[in-house]
């Protein structure tokens, strides 16, 4: 019997030994086990939560190959405009040889450019018109030339003649658009750099203020290559900024300056402390978006529309289809074909000027295209607006200018896809080409800090009203500050 029961009970003991010793080594693994799941659970929700950026890469736009040895050339060389009596006489001969047709009855701008008021802006462009002294007038701030990418990269770099003690100064990049110039900014650089001298506030937020001309405008060499697109500006901008001693910004810019700014806040975000915008480019698709326009003409409130997002968006096929396919009809050809036309503008001082100021006139003021004169002089003098023209003129510069929307196309079709995660400024101009209320905004841009309903002015906001702008500009910059 003893026999029989021992060894049973030895094996019943040793059975137990070897359940204890198994559930000893489950008790250590559970702990790694759930440092392990819990690592992994960290880790996604890390991932879910990281900002996306838009790889900043790099790029040769010089002649020919870009070069296998040797470093770029990195100097930052002085810059001036001139002119002589032989651009100057080559222009009036131009000029007094123009052709006109006659424009139909009634016209006024709905064809484009009156032939009629055209004749009196050559008249005044060929007799009064002095582009010697608008030269002077350019030069009035520094200008540089530096190379980046293999092309010479022109700016103005302006800084403030007196800063407070105690006051940073924030360097301010501004970026001008199409058929725009670095010109455009002349009359807000002093309301930025020297603020308390023209009234617009005690001196608190001054800036120095760098506006580049992007490459194939006016003094920026055009590349030599094809592909130049707005990512390669925003990064050839990015090391314009680095090689000018900055590691922190501040971005502003309309029409083109909108997206090559809004690009290089998505490429490095760590080096933008703030956007400030005057034009929004956001995609317009989606079922939310459709239903938002769907409801937002009757209940505005309920997706998230403002009263006043209301009477700028509505009536929606009136405003945001019609007029905008009646003001696009350059984009389809400089998006396609855009040196076939250039051709004819890089020939014809009066075809430039008629081509690039017909947009003055609509897109600072839509219902201009009711008056015989384009409304142009209401907010311009012919002498700014000329100045403008003669940058693309002596440069040669038009039909680089058309070809950076073939370029862009098709980035523009994908755009929205990586959000805008630096603060950022809206300020919404009520003759803008399009309205965008904050609340479609904000599926592009995540971090609007000031979003700004401007009383009057269009496209062209540093032109046309430099003051409105410099104190959005003030107004989001001390918030930002103050973050």
């Amino acid at each position: 019997m003893w026999q029989e029961i021992l060894p049973n009970a030895w094996e019943s003991i040793l059975s137990r030994i070897r359940s204890f010793e198994y559930s000893q080594k489950n008790a250590a693994l559970l702990p790694a086990a759930a440092l392990g799941v819990g690592g992994m659970l960290v880790c996604w929700l890390r991932s879910r939560h990281k900002i996306k950026t838009i790889e900043m890469g790099d790029g040769w736009w010089g002649s020919g190959e870009r070069p296998l040895k040797g470093k770029e050339d990195e100097s930052i060389r002085p810059f001036k405009i001139e002119t002589s009596d032989k651009e100057i006489e080559d222009l009036h001969r131009r000029l007094e040889q123009a052709r006109y047709a006659p424009p139909l009855e009634g016209a006024a701008f709905h064809y484009g450019f009156n032939s009629n008021y055209l004749r009196k802006v050559v008249a005044y462009w060929r007799n009064q018109f002095d582009w010697r002294k608008q030269v002077e007038v350019l030069n009035k701030y520094p200008h540089f030339l530096t190379t980046i990418e293999g092309i010479d990269i022109h700016f103005i770099h302006v800084k403030p003649s007196y800063v407070p003690h105690g006051r940073a100064v924030q360097p301010l990049l501004m970026v001008h658009g199409w058929p725009g110039s670095f010109y455009e900014f002349y009359k807000i650089i002093p309301l930025l750099t020297e603020p308390a001298g023209h009234g617009l506030n005690e001196g608190d937020v001054v800036f120095e203020v760098i506006c580049p001309s992007i490459p194939g405008y006016g003094f920026s060499e055009a590349s030599h290559q094809k592909g130049f697109d707005a990512v390669a500006a925003a990064r050839i901008f990015h090391k314009l900024m680095n090689r000018l001693g900055f590691k922190e910004y501040y971005l502003q810019g309309g029409d083109w300056g909108s997206r090559i700014t809004t690009l290089m806040a998505q490429m490095l975000p760590q080096s933008v402390k703030g956007l400030h915008l005057n034009m929004v480019f956001i995609p317009r698709r989606g079922v939310r978006r459709m239903i938002s326009v769907m409801l937002g003409a009757y209940v505005p409130w309920l997706v998230g529309l403002t009263r006043e997002d209301a009477q700028r968006t509505y009536p929606f096929v009136q405003k945001n289809i019609y007029d905008l396919l009646r003001e696009s009809g350059y984009l389809h050809i400089q998006a396609t074909k855009p040196d076939t036309a250039g051709c004819g503008l890089n020939d014809s001082p009066v075809g430039l000027a008629a081509y690039i100021l017909e947009k003055f006139s609509t897109w600072t003021d839509k219902s201009s295209l009711h008056k015989d004169d384009g409304g142009l002089e209401s907010k311009y003098s012919l002498d700014e607006l000329l100045t403008n023209v003669m940058i693309y003129w002596v440069t040669s510069s038009i039909v680089s200018s058309m070809r950076f929307y073939k370029e862009n196309i098709l980035g523009l079709m994908d755009d929205g896809r990586v959000g805008v995660h630096v603060p950022t400024g809206i300020a919404a101009f009520p003759q803008e080409l399009a309205h965008t209320p904050q609340a479609w905004a904000k599926d592009v841009f995540k971090n609007i800090v000031t979003y700004s309903y401007m009383p009057r002015g269009g496209h062209f906001a540093a032109f046309e009203e430099p003051k409105l702008l410099a104190q959005d500009i003030v107004h989001f910059v001390r918030t930002v500050e103050k973050l």
